[in-house]
Protein backbone atom coordinates (compact mmCIF):
# COMPACT_ATOMS: atom_id res chain seq x y z
CA UNK A 1 0.00 0.00 0.00
CA UNK A 2 1.38 3.54 -0.99
CA UNK A 3 0.27 5.88 1.30
CA UNK A 4 1.64 8.99 -0.55
CA UNK A 5 -0.50 11.00 -2.87
CA UNK A 6 0.71 10.89 -6.71
CA UNK A 7 1.87 14.74 -5.93
CA UNK A 8 3.98 13.65 -2.92
CA UNK A 9 5.24 10.50 -4.61
CA UNK A 10 5.92 12.58 -7.82
CA UNK A 11 8.35 15.11 -5.13
CA UNK A 12 10.07 12.03 -3.39
CA UNK A 13 10.84 10.55 -6.53
CA UNK A 14 12.56 14.13 -7.58
CA UNK A 15 14.56 14.44 -4.84
CA UNK A 16 15.97 10.75 -5.45
CA UNK A 17 16.93 11.20 -8.95
CA UNK A 18 18.30 14.09 -8.10
CA UNK A 19 20.52 13.19 -5.44
CA UNK A 20 21.08 10.09 -8.31
CA UNK A 21 22.55 12.92 -11.39
CA UNK A 22 23.24 15.95 -9.67
CA UNK A 23 24.50 15.10 -6.82
CA UNK A 24 26.11 11.57 -6.78
CA UNK A 25 26.98 9.08 -3.95
CA UNK A 26 30.34 9.33 -5.54
CA UNK A 27 30.50 13.30 -4.45
CA UNK A 28 29.43 12.57 -1.48
CA UNK A 29 32.02 9.91 -0.56
CA UNK A 30 34.46 12.01 -1.73
CA UNK A 31 33.62 14.71 0.36
CA UNK A 32 33.57 12.40 3.65
CA UNK A 33 37.18 11.00 2.39
CA UNK A 34 38.51 14.63 2.39
CA UNK A 35 36.38 16.18 5.47
CA UNK A 36 35.12 18.69 2.89
CA UNK A 37 32.28 20.56 3.23
CA UNK A 38 30.20 19.85 0.33
CA UNK A 39 29.73 23.60 -0.97
CA UNK A 40 28.74 22.61 -4.42
CA UNK A 41 25.63 19.85 -3.79
CA UNK A 42 24.65 22.72 -1.29
CA UNK A 43 24.19 25.58 -3.63
CA UNK A 44 22.42 23.38 -5.95
CA UNK A 45 20.09 22.20 -4.01
CA UNK A 46 20.03 26.07 -3.27
CA UNK A 47 19.15 26.77 -7.01
CA UNK A 48 16.67 24.17 -7.00
CA UNK A 49 14.73 26.40 -4.52
CA UNK A 50 14.85 23.48 -1.99
CA UNK A 51 15.88 26.03 1.06
CA UNK A 52 12.56 27.76 0.44
CA UNK A 53 10.52 24.77 1.02
CA UNK A 54 9.56 25.18 4.90
CA UNK A 55 9.64 29.45 4.75
CA UNK A 56 6.16 31.02 4.85
CA UNK A 57 4.57 32.47 1.25
CA UNK A 58 4.81 35.77 2.96
CA UNK A 59 8.43 34.97 3.76
CA UNK A 60 9.55 34.09 -0.03
CA UNK A 61 9.37 30.77 0.84
CA UNK A 62 7.04 28.00 -0.85
CA UNK A 63 4.56 27.45 2.56
CA UNK A 64 5.17 23.57 2.27
CA UNK A 65 4.37 21.50 5.41
CA UNK A 66 6.72 19.40 7.66
CA UNK A 67 5.20 15.74 5.68
CA UNK A 68 7.03 17.87 2.33
CA UNK A 69 9.97 18.22 4.26
CA UNK A 70 10.56 14.88 5.56
CA UNK A 71 10.16 13.40 1.88
CA UNK A 72 12.65 15.45 1.05
CA UNK A 73 15.08 15.00 3.69
CA UNK A 74 14.82 11.33 3.17
CA UNK A 75 15.79 11.20 -0.35
CA UNK A 76 18.61 13.92 0.43
CA UNK A 77 20.31 11.44 3.21
CA UNK A 78 19.70 8.32 0.67
CA UNK A 79 24.06 8.49 0.33
CA UNK A 80 24.83 9.43 3.42
CA UNK A 81 23.25 11.37 6.61
CA UNK A 82 25.85 13.54 7.10
CA UNK A 83 24.98 15.35 3.47
CA UNK A 84 21.73 15.54 4.44
CA UNK A 85 22.68 17.62 7.56
CA UNK A 86 24.51 19.95 5.29
CA UNK A 87 20.89 21.54 4.88
CA UNK A 88 18.99 20.43 8.01
CA UNK A 89 20.96 22.31 10.19
CA UNK A 90 20.59 25.42 8.55
CA UNK A 91 16.83 24.78 7.83
CA UNK A 92 16.22 24.47 11.94
CA UNK A 93 17.42 27.97 12.78
CA UNK A 94 16.26 29.68 9.88
CA UNK A 95 12.77 28.32 11.01
CA UNK A 96 13.53 29.55 14.18
CA UNK A 97 14.40 33.06 13.21
CA UNK A 98 10.57 32.88 11.20
CA UNK A 99 8.82 32.15 14.35
CA UNK A 100 10.84 34.18 16.58
CA UNK A 101 12.86 36.75 14.96
CA UNK A 102 12.14 40.07 14.38
CA UNK A 103 11.21 42.32 10.77
CA UNK A 104 14.52 43.41 10.58
CA UNK A 105 16.28 39.69 11.35
CA UNK A 106 13.76 38.13 9.14
CA UNK A 107 14.61 40.88 6.29
CA UNK A 108 18.71 40.28 7.10
CA UNK A 109 18.83 36.53 7.00
CA UNK A 110 16.02 34.67 5.23
CA UNK A 111 16.45 35.43 1.57
CA UNK A 112 20.20 35.29 1.71
CA UNK A 113 19.66 31.62 3.21
CA UNK A 114 16.67 30.98 0.73
CA UNK A 115 19.53 31.84 -1.86
CA UNK A 116 21.97 30.07 -0.68
CA UNK A 117 24.24 32.83 0.18
CA UNK A 118 24.84 32.10 4.23
CA UNK A 119 23.76 28.94 6.09
CA UNK A 120 23.06 28.74 10.13
CA UNK A 121 24.34 26.32 12.47
CA UNK A 122 23.02 25.47 16.00
CA UNK A 123 25.50 25.60 19.20
CA UNK A 124 23.60 24.39 22.25
CA UNK A 125 25.84 21.88 23.64
CA UNK A 126 29.39 22.26 25.92
CA UNK A 127 31.29 20.15 28.03
CA UNK A 128 29.44 20.20 30.52
CA UNK A 129 26.11 20.62 28.85
CA UNK A 130 24.95 18.06 26.78
CA UNK A 131 21.48 16.29 26.94
CA UNK A 132 21.61 18.61 30.02
CA UNK A 133 21.38 21.79 27.90
CA UNK A 134 20.00 24.13 30.29
CA UNK A 135 23.63 23.84 31.98
CA UNK A 136 24.69 26.11 29.44
CA UNK A 137 27.43 28.39 31.28
CA UNK A 138 29.21 30.57 28.31
CA UNK A 139 27.49 34.10 29.41
CA UNK A 140 26.07 36.95 27.43
CA UNK A 141 26.97 39.99 29.50
CA UNK A 142 25.78 43.26 28.45
CA UNK A 143 27.89 46.59 27.63
CA UNK A 144 26.21 49.83 26.00
CA UNK A 145 24.54 48.22 23.45
CA UNK A 146 26.16 45.26 22.60
CA UNK A 147 26.68 41.58 24.20
CA UNK A 148 29.77 40.29 25.04
CA UNK A 149 29.87 36.49 25.09
CA UNK A 150 32.65 34.08 26.62
CA UNK A 151 32.46 30.54 27.16
CA UNK A 152 32.84 27.48 25.29
CA UNK A 153 30.66 25.47 22.89
CA UNK A 154 30.85 21.56 21.88
CA UNK A 155 29.23 19.61 18.43
CA UNK A 156 28.11 22.31 16.63
CA UNK A 157 27.66 20.65 13.03
CA UNK A 158 28.46 22.81 10.35
CA UNK A 159 29.88 25.81 11.82
CA UNK A 160 33.01 26.12 10.29
CA UNK A 161 31.51 26.04 7.20
CA UNK A 162 32.25 29.72 5.17
CA UNK A 163 29.48 32.18 5.52
CA UNK A 164 27.53 30.81 8.67
CA UNK A 165 25.72 32.48 11.11
CA UNK A 166 25.72 30.62 14.45
CA UNK A 167 22.66 30.60 16.67
CA UNK A 168 24.34 30.18 20.12
CA UNK A 169 22.44 29.61 23.37
CA UNK A 170 24.26 31.28 25.85
CA UNK A 171 23.52 32.33 29.93
CA UNK A 172 22.04 36.09 29.75
CA UNK A 173 20.82 35.73 33.74
CA UNK A 174 23.01 34.27 36.29
CA UNK A 175 20.65 34.77 38.51
CA UNK A 176 17.54 33.00 36.91
CA UNK A 177 15.96 29.43 37.35
CA UNK A 178 18.22 27.21 35.07
CA UNK A 179 15.63 27.26 31.94
CA UNK A 180 14.98 31.17 32.68
CA UNK A 181 18.17 32.63 32.41
CA UNK A 182 19.00 31.58 28.87
CA UNK A 183 18.72 33.25 25.54
CA UNK A 184 19.79 32.57 21.49
CA UNK A 185 21.79 35.14 19.65
CA UNK A 186 22.82 35.26 16.28
CA UNK A 187 27.01 35.31 16.23
CA UNK A 188 28.31 35.28 12.45
CA UNK A 189 31.23 32.66 12.17
CA UNK A 190 34.06 35.11 11.14
CA UNK A 191 33.36 37.37 14.29
CA UNK A 192 36.31 38.20 16.39
CA UNK A 193 36.67 36.38 19.76
CA UNK A 194 35.59 32.96 17.85
CA UNK A 195 37.89 29.80 17.99
CA UNK A 196 36.12 27.29 15.81
CA UNK A 197 38.00 24.33 15.47
CA UNK A 198 36.51 21.16 13.46
CA UNK A 199 36.90 17.87 15.17
CA UNK A 200 38.18 14.87 13.71
CA UNK A 201 35.44 12.83 15.02
CA UNK A 202 34.08 8.92 13.18
CA UNK A 203 31.21 10.39 11.70
CA UNK A 204 29.92 13.40 10.12
CA UNK A 205 33.23 14.34 8.45
CA UNK A 206 31.83 16.46 5.46
CA UNK A 207 29.79 18.79 7.11
CA UNK A 208 31.66 18.46 10.37
CA UNK A 209 31.07 19.42 14.08
CA UNK A 210 33.15 21.49 15.75
CA UNK A 211 34.66 22.83 19.26
CA UNK A 212 33.69 26.22 19.78
CA UNK A 213 36.48 28.63 22.12
CA UNK A 214 34.51 32.00 22.23
CA UNK A 215 36.31 34.46 24.39
CA UNK A 216 35.02 38.45 24.54
CA UNK A 217 32.76 37.95 21.34
CA UNK A 218 31.27 41.00 20.80
CA UNK A 219 27.91 41.16 18.76
CA UNK A 220 24.87 44.08 18.98
CA UNK A 221 21.57 43.41 21.04
CA UNK A 222 19.99 43.34 17.53
CA UNK A 223 21.61 40.25 16.98
CA UNK A 224 19.32 38.75 20.37
CA UNK A 225 16.65 36.16 18.59
CA UNK A 226 13.30 36.63 20.74
CA UNK A 227 12.92 38.23 23.80
CA UNK A 228 15.89 37.77 26.78
CA UNK A 229 15.23 34.79 28.74
CA UNK A 230 13.22 33.13 26.00
CA UNK A 231 15.99 31.17 24.65
CA UNK A 232 14.98 27.43 25.99
CA UNK A 233 12.05 28.43 24.12
CA UNK A 234 13.57 28.98 21.19
CA UNK A 235 15.66 25.98 21.34
CA UNK A 236 13.07 23.67 22.08
CA UNK A 237 10.59 24.84 19.79
CA UNK A 238 13.17 23.02 16.72
CA UNK A 239 13.25 20.17 18.17
CA UNK A 240 9.93 18.43 16.27
CA UNK A 241 11.15 19.57 13.20
CA UNK A 242 14.70 18.13 13.51
CA UNK A 243 13.80 15.01 15.17
CA UNK A 244 10.86 14.23 12.25
CA UNK A 245 13.90 15.31 9.88
CA UNK A 246 16.70 13.35 10.71
CA UNK A 247 14.79 10.29 11.02
CA UNK A 248 13.56 10.76 7.98
CA UNK A 249 17.26 11.31 6.71
CA UNK A 250 18.21 7.73 8.34
CA UNK A 251 15.29 5.79 6.86
CA UNK A 252 16.65 7.76 3.28
CA UNK A 253 20.35 6.20 4.46
CA UNK A 254 19.34 2.59 5.87
CA UNK A 255 17.42 2.14 2.66
CA UNK A 256 20.05 2.57 1.20
CA UNK A 257 22.59 0.30 3.05
CA UNK A 258 19.80 -2.40 2.66
CA UNK A 259 19.74 -2.20 -0.94
CA UNK A 260 23.66 -2.27 -1.50
CA UNK A 261 23.57 -4.99 0.85
CA UNK A 262 21.17 -7.24 -1.35
CA UNK A 263 22.78 -5.78 -4.19
CA UNK A 264 25.98 -7.45 -3.06
CA UNK A 265 24.61 -10.58 -2.18
CA UNK A 266 23.08 -11.25 -5.49
CA UNK A 267 26.51 -10.29 -7.07
CA UNK A 268 28.51 -12.42 -4.54
CA UNK A 269 29.39 -15.73 -5.57
CA UNK A 270 30.69 -18.27 -3.09
CA UNK A 271 30.03 -22.07 -3.24
CA UNK A 272 29.27 -21.92 -6.66
CA UNK A 273 26.06 -19.49 -6.02
CA UNK A 274 25.47 -16.29 -4.82
CA UNK A 275 25.47 -15.62 -1.41
CA UNK A 276 21.80 -14.69 -1.22
CA UNK A 277 21.22 -18.22 -1.84
CA UNK A 278 21.91 -19.10 1.45
CA UNK A 279 19.03 -19.00 3.75
CA UNK A 280 21.45 -17.36 6.67
CA UNK A 281 21.64 -14.01 4.36
CA UNK A 282 17.82 -13.95 2.80
CA UNK A 283 17.00 -13.89 6.19
CA UNK A 284 19.42 -11.19 7.41
CA UNK A 285 18.19 -8.83 4.39
CA UNK A 286 14.12 -9.87 4.86
CA UNK A 287 14.92 -8.40 8.71
CA UNK A 288 16.97 -5.07 7.67
CA UNK A 289 13.91 -4.53 4.81
CA UNK A 290 11.69 -4.88 7.85
CA UNK A 291 13.11 -2.90 10.01
CA UNK A 292 13.43 0.13 7.55
CA UNK A 293 9.97 0.07 6.37
CA UNK A 294 8.59 -0.13 10.05
CA UNK A 295 11.16 2.94 10.71
CA UNK A 296 9.90 5.06 7.42
CA UNK A 297 6.08 4.34 8.40
CA UNK A 298 6.81 5.72 12.31
CA UNK A 299 8.39 8.62 10.51
CA UNK A 300 5.37 9.44 7.98
CA UNK A 301 3.13 9.02 11.06
CA UNK A 302 4.98 11.68 13.31
CA UNK A 303 5.04 13.99 9.80
CA UNK A 304 1.87 14.03 9.15
CA UNK A 305 0.49 14.07 12.58
CA UNK A 306 2.70 17.36 12.98
CA UNK A 307 1.79 18.92 9.47
CA UNK A 308 -1.91 18.96 10.74
CA UNK A 309 -0.91 20.54 13.77
CA UNK A 310 -2.13 17.47 16.12
CA UNK A 311 0.67 17.23 19.55
CA UNK A 312 2.93 14.16 18.77
CA UNK A 313 5.70 14.56 21.15
CA UNK A 314 5.91 10.76 21.76
CA UNK A 315 5.24 10.03 18.25
CA UNK A 316 8.19 12.23 16.82
CA UNK A 317 10.56 10.98 19.71
CA UNK A 318 9.15 6.93 18.66
CA UNK A 319 10.41 7.95 15.35
CA UNK A 320 13.43 9.90 16.04
CA UNK A 321 14.69 6.26 17.94
CA UNK A 322 13.45 3.63 16.47
CA UNK A 323 14.80 5.43 12.25
CA UNK A 324 18.07 5.62 14.72
CA UNK A 325 18.59 2.24 15.97
CA UNK A 326 17.40 0.79 12.62
CA UNK A 327 20.22 2.69 10.64
CA UNK A 328 22.56 1.25 13.38
CA UNK A 329 21.36 -2.21 13.02
CA UNK A 330 21.22 -2.47 9.30
CA UNK A 331 24.65 -0.67 8.69
CA UNK A 332 26.01 -3.10 10.71
CA UNK A 333 24.41 -6.12 9.09
CA UNK A 334 25.41 -4.10 6.40
CA UNK A 335 29.13 -4.80 7.10
CA UNK A 336 28.67 -8.46 7.61
CA UNK A 337 26.44 -9.37 4.74
CA UNK A 338 29.77 -7.36 2.63
CA UNK A 339 32.37 -9.03 4.40
CA UNK A 340 35.85 -7.87 3.90
CA UNK A 341 34.67 -5.58 1.32
CA UNK A 342 32.65 -3.16 3.73
CA UNK A 343 35.70 -2.31 5.40
CA UNK A 344 36.84 -0.40 2.08
CA UNK A 345 35.37 3.19 1.21
CA UNK A 346 34.49 2.46 -2.31
CA UNK A 347 31.32 -0.12 -1.13
CA UNK A 348 29.90 3.08 1.40
CA UNK A 349 29.18 0.65 3.95
CA UNK A 350 31.41 1.72 6.45
CA UNK A 351 30.65 5.12 5.90
CA UNK A 352 27.28 4.24 6.32
CA UNK A 353 28.07 2.13 9.77
CA UNK A 354 30.14 5.38 11.35
CA UNK A 355 26.81 7.84 10.67
CA UNK A 356 25.04 4.60 12.32
CA UNK A 357 26.91 4.90 14.97
CA UNK A 358 25.93 8.58 15.53
CA UNK A 359 22.93 8.55 14.60
CA UNK A 360 21.71 7.12 18.13
CA UNK A 361 23.42 10.25 19.93
CA UNK A 362 22.93 13.49 18.09
CA UNK A 363 19.85 15.18 17.73
CA UNK A 364 18.92 13.38 20.85
CA UNK A 365 20.34 10.44 22.28
CA UNK A 366 18.31 7.34 22.13
CA UNK A 367 17.81 7.43 25.78
CA UNK A 368 16.52 10.48 25.68
CA UNK A 369 13.86 9.68 23.15
CA UNK A 370 12.78 6.70 25.85
CA UNK A 371 12.47 9.08 28.56
CA UNK A 372 10.31 11.38 26.47
CA UNK A 373 8.15 8.46 25.54
CA UNK A 374 7.82 6.79 28.64
CA UNK A 375 6.61 9.97 30.27
CA UNK A 376 3.77 10.39 27.53
CA UNK A 377 3.02 6.76 28.95
CA UNK A 378 2.79 7.64 32.55
CA UNK A 379 -0.80 6.98 33.84
CA UNK A 380 -2.93 9.88 33.64
CA UNK A 381 -1.38 11.43 31.27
Amino acid sequence: MNFLTDEQSFWFETVNRFMDHEVTREYIRDCDMKRAYPYEAYQKIAGEGWLRLLIPEDHGGYGGDIFDYALMCEGLGKFGFDFATSVLVPTFTAMNIVNFGDDAQKSDYLERFMSGSIRFSISISEPNAGSDAASTRTRARREGEDYVIKGQKLWCSGAAARDTVIAMLVRTDMEAVKHKGLSVILVPNETPGLDIRKLPTLARRSTGTTEIFVDEVRVSQANRLGAEGEGWTIITDHLELERIAVAAAYVGNAQTAVSDALQYAHDREQFDRPIFDFQVIRHMLADMQTQVDAARLMVYRAAELAAKGIPCTKEVAMAKLFASETLQSVTRQGMQVLGGHSMLPEADMERFFREGMQSTIGGGTSQIQRTIISKAMRRGK
